[in-house]
């Protein structure tokens, strides 16, 4: 079974310690013996949310607000530039998810 890392009890995110596909993985560290059931794949090293995340609520890691929620997060959801922003940095939230390019200048 595919496992991830929850580093603080407040955070509602956990870190992935595998690859995995959307498949139920188990939750380490400060989770009290938790399954989490991915809606996708996740790779290792990326964020999946560990319960349901309201639009402009807080994405906790290690107890502290690391971003917030640009649209709804179910549980189980990859957290990353597709549904989360800096609460400083209004141009994060037009990062490409997968190669992190800004689109709000177009090249030529």
């Amino acid at each position: 079974m595919a496992r991830c890392l929850r580093i603080h009890a407040a955070d509602n995110v956990a870190t992935m310690l595998h690859d995995a596909k959307a498949e139920r993985v188990e939750v380490l560290g400060a989770a009290a013996k938790q399954t989490i059931e991915l809606r996708a794949p996740v790779a290792l090293g990326h964020k999946v949310a560990l319960t349901p995340i309201a639009m402009n609520e807080p994405i906790v890691k290690y107890g502290v607000t690391i971003g917030i929620a640009s649209k709804d997060i179910a549980a189980g959801e990859w957290v990353h530039l597709q549904n989360c922003r800096s609460r400083v940095d209004r141009r994060s939230q037009t990062l490409d998810p997968h190669t992190g390019a800004p689109g709000d200048n177009p090249y030529e």
